[in-house]
């Protein structure tokens, strides 16, 4: 399988033209531009999914709904329909449109993975609210996720207290925002 080639930004989040393979931009520690989305049911519950134990970062530990790389010419939208497509099989059909997305805001993160891998990544964060949806429906891709589940945002909390959540302190803390408004 060839390797996902991505658009490096510059440090305020603009393209620079240059596109390459996933894994040289993460050794180089250039910046890039990755998707967050928290898919939310009807209950206000929010779909987590445990990552795989073979994932180089953070394996096993649980993380929100769907994130992302942007391949190389894609926007955020896009790629957000696609890793959910990929990564939890939720299948959007033809009745979710753009405004189903809400956008919530961007930020940046760096981060020193291991000697060959470094995060300098500008992330956008949308919530995803889908009616009828239960674990049970879901399948999901077995490289990429090891189990799913849905908890209330005071379940999320606990896990993060209990640090079983991969850190997205930013991520959380907007998606307990947006719940407690609603």
């Amino acid at each position: 399988m060839r390797e996902e080639l991505i658009d490096v930004l510059d440090e305020n989040g603009i393209k620079t033209g240059q596109v390459l393979p996933r894994k040289e931009v993460h050794k180089k520690g250039l910046w890039h531009r990755i998707i967050v989305v928290a898919i939310v049911n009807e209950k206000n519950e929010i779909l987590i999914q445990q990552r795989s134990n073979s994932k180089d970062k953070n394996p096993g530990m649980w993380d929100i709904s769907v994130t992302g790389h942007l391949s190389a010419g894609q926007d955020s939208l896009s790629a957000a329909t696609r890793e959910i497509s990929e990564e939890v099989s939720v299948s959007l059909g033809y009745t979710v449109e753009v405004r189903d997305f809400r956008f919530m805001f961007s930020f940046r993160k760096e981060e020193e993975v291991n000697e060959n891998h470094y995060d300098r990544q500008f992330y956008d964060f949308f919530i995803l609210r889908q009616s009828g949806l239960t674990a049970d429906i879901i399948s999901f891709q077995e490289s990429e996720v090891q189990a799913i589940k849905f908890v209330n945002i005071s379940e999320l909390n606990k896990m993060r207290e209990e640090n079983l959540l991969v850190e997205r302190n930013e991520v959380y803390d907007e998606l307990s925002n947006y719940l407690f408004r609603l």
